[in-house]
């Protein structure tokens, strides 16, 4: 039997656009949709999972250093390139 579980933010818990997390997460999903890639074919080429991805994006994740090379290899930029928006 499969059932289909979804899974809320608590209000307290959304992300605001000026969180560096999400400022981050939108230059991701910018490049990623530039060179064409799906969030698992991102997930591939970075050897991350599709989910984190996908959490990296939305600014729900606190990524770490090696993460963010990764990511951004993964895309042709350097790591710069991804935090550049973050003020």
């Amino acid at each position: 039997m499969c059932r289909l579980i979804v899974f809320r933010l608590a209000p307290w818990l959304k992300v605001r656009r000026s969180d560096p997390r999400a400022l981050f997460g939108k230059r991701v999903r910018e490049l990623r949709t530039e060179r064409g890639l799906s969030q698992e074919r991102l997930a591939e080429l970075s050897d991350l999972h599709r989910n984190y991805v996908g959490g990296v994006e939305r600014g729900e994740r606190n990524i770490g250093l090696l993460n963010i090379v990764r990511l951004a290899h993964a895309v042709g930029v350097r790591p710069v390139k991804l935090i550049e928006l973050i003020s």
